[in-house]
């Protein structure tokens, strides 16, 4: 047994987790933060077999899409509130798999 533990951006995370769920994966969804530009995220937990992995991975990757987005210097450090706005790529996803010891329905 495997836990795949996807972090999504939260604009991707409808898309994901009606794609899981219609392949026939249950999967747990927590509202997350991201730490760098402070933006919303989705977590999804996904039990699964582990021949089943890299069908739950190319799902998630299918419907996470990386895009370019202006931030304020300021969010890299700069020095000064003028900085000029940078352009940061965001989106896609951080893929987890994590081996699962014991799983228990309760």
């Amino acid at each position: 047994m495997k836990l795949v533990m996807a972090i999504v951006n939260h604009d991707d995370a409808p898309r994901v987790a009606d794609a899981v769920m219609e392949a026939g994966f249950f999967a747990t969804k927590l509202a997350t933060t991201g730490g760098f530009l402070k933006a919303g995220n989705t977590t999804f937990l996904i039990g699964t077999e582990e021949e089943k992995v890299d069908e739950v991975i190319e799902i998630v990757g299918k419907h996470s899409k990386r895009r370019t987005q202006l931030v304020s210097g300021a969010a890299y450090g700069a020095m000064h509130a003028a900085a000029f706005p940078v352009e940061v790529t965001v989106g896609g996803a951080t893929v987890f798999v994590l081996d699962v010891e014991q799983f228990k329905k309760l």
